[in-house]
């Protein structure tokens, strides 16, 4: 295996402050169990959960456990100090950075993937903000125009809403909400199935490079690595537990789509599904969901923004009183002739800004507000000649 000790101790940067070395080790020591280990792996979660990822990697070749023993068989192979710095140099050149738990970059939702949560990521892109809610939205490669529309119409309005959208930059579905949350002003976040310095697939090459100039492209996998069938599969599970809720648009009885809704259901994320005609085998998958699933029937960006404000058990008279008077509290805060910043408006109403913007969303669906060219909101005035409110 790696001579670990050897490796993290080129690391330790001369001049830096000895936790600085102490944490730059460590990101070298999960740089070298993303190469060693395949995502999702539980026996290397578990035992980088116990000891840390460096006394992890001592304790592979001396460990009693039958576990690591089994597992360490697979893991030899590319046990490569070589392997590590490939890695490592691909992803200088692409502009790739190393994210690690700990880091203010780390998306903290994944911590809920417990043992099988990823031990480093590799991302291409700016930081993305972790407060903002997240809808991931997926479907099928060969969508239909119906399924393709939806997902626009979706995508667009729930990125102007503030609610980044999160997908898997596959064809059909994926690069359709991509596109249109991009297209929005809106953020959007894809996780690939191998290196990002790898894109995949080949056709989206461009619209990969525009979601990591305003956003992120994520992998478990390092620099380097391929995509394969099992890594699109294990690549779900982050798209499920980096949202705050998960959407299938367009999916198949069989569509690998549902993995992801099967994760989302696992880690208790709202799941929904757009219905489609009952003649179309291409919305079967998202019938399936509402059926089995017990998923929310989806028609819109409302729905979705509705699914996003659950979160806890009341009864819907109770939620929707409690929405109606935080609503009341945004329109408050919000002037008919003077637009307002989203964090103005929540100083304002004393909402948290994540809550202000999905409400926010929920007005402009309304059309209680009015989102101008440059961010800032507004209400609408009521007496506006033709039924349109104005300022």
């Amino acid at each position: 295996m790696i001579p670990i000790d050897a490796a993290t101790a080129r690391v330790a940067v001369r001049g830096l402050r000895s936790e600085d070395q102490t944490r730059a080790q460590d990101a070298y020591a999960r740089a070298v169990w993303s190469v060693l280990v395949e995502p999702g792996d539980g026996v290397a979660g578990a035992l980088v959960a116990e000891h840390g990822a460096i006394e992890a990697l001592r304790r592979i070749d001396d460990s009693g456990d039958p576990e690591v023993r089994r597992a360490r068989a697979r893991w030899a192979p590319r046990g490569q100090p070589g392997a590590v710095d490939a890695a490592l140099d691909a992803a200088r050149r692409c502009g790739a950075s190393l994210v690690v738990p700990g880091d203010a970059a780390w998306p903290t939702r994944l911590d809920d993937l417990g043992a099988h949560a990823p031990l480093a990521l590799w991302r291409r892109g700016a930081v993305t903000d972790a407060e903002r809610p997240a809808v991931a939205l997926v479907g099928a490669r060969a969508s239909t125009a119906y399924g393709e529309g939806v997902a626009v119409d979706l995508a667009a309005d729930l990125a102007a809403a503030g609610v980044a959208v999160v997908s898997g930059a596959a064809y059909g579905i994926d690069g359709a909400c991509h596109r249109a949350a991009l297209s929005a002003g809106g953020a959007t976040v894809a996780f690939l199935a191998g290196g990002v310095d790898r894109p995949y697939p080949r056709g989206h090459e461009a619209l990969l490079s525009q979601i990591a100039a305003t956003g992120a492209v994520w992998s478990e996998t390092p620099c380097g690595a391929a995509p394969t069938k099992w890594r699109f599969l294990t690549r779900n599970r982050l798209i499920a537990a980096m949202a705050d809720a998960v959407v299938v648009v367009e999916a198949g009885w069989r569509s690998g789509s549902l993995n992801t809704a099967a994760h989302a259901a696992t880690l208790g994320r709202p799941l929904g599904a757009v219905p489609g005609p009952v003649t179309s085998a291409a919305s079967a998958g998202c019938h399936r969901i509402l059926r089995e699933y017990d998923g929310v029937c989806v028609t819109s960006a409302a729905d979705v923004l509705e699914m996003l404000g659950a979160g806890g058990p009341p009864p819907p008279a109770a939620a929707g009183q409690a929405r109606t008077d935080a609503t009341t509290r945004l329109l408050d805060a919000l002037s008919s002739r003077t637009g307002r910043s989203p964090n103005e408006v929540a100083r304002r109403s004393g909402l948290a800004p994540d809550e202000a913007a999905i409400l926010l969303g929920f007005a402009e669906l309304e059309g209680r507000v009015l989102r101008e060219d440059d961010g800032t909101w507004r209400t609408i005035a009521r007496d506006a000649p033709g039924g349109r409110r104005t300022g």
